[in-house]
């Protein structure tokens, strides 16, 4: 695919993708949600090369919340499966590409298979330095964030920080992503309006795009208007666009709302 039509030095640091829609997909077509999910991986394919491709450093792919695990027991069965074998089949790429790949959410209720090919690439790829994929397995925002202050609030009471050195660094820092930036630019795909309890501490300023194409059907093409909308944007980040340097600012809150 011709990528010229992107700015390579306006691109994103970092892009999350809530991936939405392969049960939809499969029902669409007359076929069993899991067909749908295997499809999707697909997807995953493309835009982890894509990203790749264009230098993009981070990547962060929201394959499973903690409220999934309340779907029916065969659709997440067959998930996990197809989340082993996507990891198995992946993993010499990985190598070959220098994609380092990291997991966060609750791994402690994932099938021990699941968690014993999760470490495994994981430390295969630590050194890998060309890119970083971080995969959201049993993962919640809110979770997240109850985590980050429980581990604040230990160390607290433990003399390591007084309750003044809290800040937001300090919190950025003890969150699930870490040292990752936070996202530029959030894709959902399916044309749903929420971001479904993902990422709610990092996205604060995070460009959304919502496309309602189903992830099973999102490739390159899709990935390209995604990242070239991006580029049309002003991020303001609270300033007004006389600040910035463009006279065509709107006045009060609109201009106000970064």
């Amino acid at each position: 695919m011709d990528l010229s039509g992107l700015d390579k030095s306006r691109l994103p640091r970092h892009v999350a993708v809530i991936m939405d829609g392969n049960g939809r997909w499969a029902k669409l077509r007359g076929k069993g949600r899991t067909e749908g999910h295997r499809r999707g991986t697909a997807s995953v394919r493309a835009v982890v090369e894509m990203s790749r491709k264009l230098g993009i450093p981070y990547l962060s792919l929201y394959a499973f919340s903690t409220e999934n695990w309340f779907r029916p027991q065969d659709e997440v069965s067959a998930l996990m499966g197809m989340l082993e074998h996507y990891l198995v089949a992946e993993q010499p790429k990985m190598m070959r590409h220098g994609i380092r790949l990291k997991a966060i959410g609750n791994r402690r209720r994932l099938p021990p298979s699941v968690r014993r090919i999760l470490a495994h690439v994981e430390r295969l790829t630590r050194r890998n330095h060309g890119m970083t994929v971080l995969l959201a397995l049993s993962y919640s925002g809110r979770d997240d964030i109850v985590s980050m202050v429980r581990q604040i609030a230990r160390d607290v009471k433990e003399g390591k920080y007084s309750v003044a050195a809290i800040d937001e660094r300090l919190i950025a820092r003890r969150v699930a992503t870490g040292a990752v930036p936070d996202p530029d630019l959030l894709i959902r795909t399916s044309g749903e309006m929420r971001v479904s309890n993902f990422f709610l501490w990092q996205i604060a300023y995070t460009e959304l795009y919502v496309t309602p194409t189903l992830w099973p059907d999102f490739r390159e093409p899709q990935y390209f208007q995604a990242l070239l909308d991006f580029q049309r944007r002003q991020r303001r980040f609270g300033r007004t666009d006389e600040q910035l340097g463009n006279g065509n600012g709107a006045d009060g809150l609109e201009a106000d709302a970064g």
